[in-house]
């Protein structure tokens, strides 16, 4: 572990018992399942990022102006 930081995470009840069968289950620690959620979470705020940036020059369409043509075409 070295190289690695201690920290102290609080869960409720029901997910942590859940989070101890499935490292039980899957021959994983607490920790590696914990890591690897965040990790995906990170990934996916990477892509995302990315993907804003990509459409940054893309014209924008107001949602006032989606909520008008909605109320317009009865909609709303």
């Amino acid at each position: 572990m070295a190289g690695e930081t201690r920290t102290t995470i609080y869960f409720q009840p029901k997910v942590y018992r859940a989070l101890k069968v499935k490292a039980a289950t899957s021959d994983r620690s607490l920790s590696e399942l914990v890591n690897a959620a965040v990790i995906a979470t990170l990934r996916e705020d990477l892509l995302d990022l990315e993907a804003f940036e990509k459409r940054r020059k893309e014209a924008v369409r107001p949602f006032e102006k989606v909520l008008e043509d909605l109320k317009r075409d009865g909609l709303l």
